[in-house]
């Protein structure tokens, strides 16, 4: 694949409702963890967990495509979710994963899926879209704040891990 922009009219963007969207993503979605340096023989359970999120409505999944045809494998997905906003008394959405493959990076696509996340996140009435990334992935720093987004001053994030070490994140 070229470095060439994709144009906006070839590009598609479609939120993983079936189960056939859902086992698209899968393969996406299992590229994206060995990305991170998990190791592929948890692919297996992939399905059946992204099912389970989307259905419990814990995970909205979104899949870009440059192919029309309703087969086409996708070239990039997201994930995003709701969170209560308690001192608005709202919700405000999180931009979980963002994930292009690596032939197609550079063009266009990682932005078209944020705007996907952003206009569904404005449509559900959310009064912010926050995300997490690393300080040091400067490709996706310079991406995010050219779509809009701004360092969050004077925050600390902490974690607490629950689960045993085999199964932490």
């Amino acid at each position: 694949m070229s470095s060439a922009p994709v144009p906006n009219e070839a590009l598609r963007v479609a939120a993983c409702e079936t189960d056939e969207s859902l086992a698209a993503a899968s393969v996406l979605f299992n590229q994206y963890r060995r990305h991170y340096g998990e190791p592929p023989d948890a692919d297996d359970r992939t399905i059946g967990w992204l099912t389970d999120m989307v259905r419990s409505r814990m995970l909205t999944i979104y899949t870009a495509f440059v192919d029309p045809s309703e087969d086409a494998s996708p070239i990039g997905l997201a994930t995003s979710h709701t969170v209560p906003a308690s001192l608005a008394m709202g919700r405000f959405w999180q931009l979980r994963d963002l994930y292009v493959v690596p032939g197609a990076r550079r063009r266009g696509v990682a932005a078209a899926l944020v705007s996907a996340v952003r206009e569904a996140a404005l449509a559900a009435g959310a009064t912010r879209l926050s995300l997490v990334t690393e300080p040091d992935n400067q490709a996706a720093l310079g991406l995010y704040r050219g779509l809009g987004f701004k360092p969050v001053e004077g925050l600390a994030s902490l974690s607490l891990d629950l689960a045993p070490p085999e199964v932490r994140e």
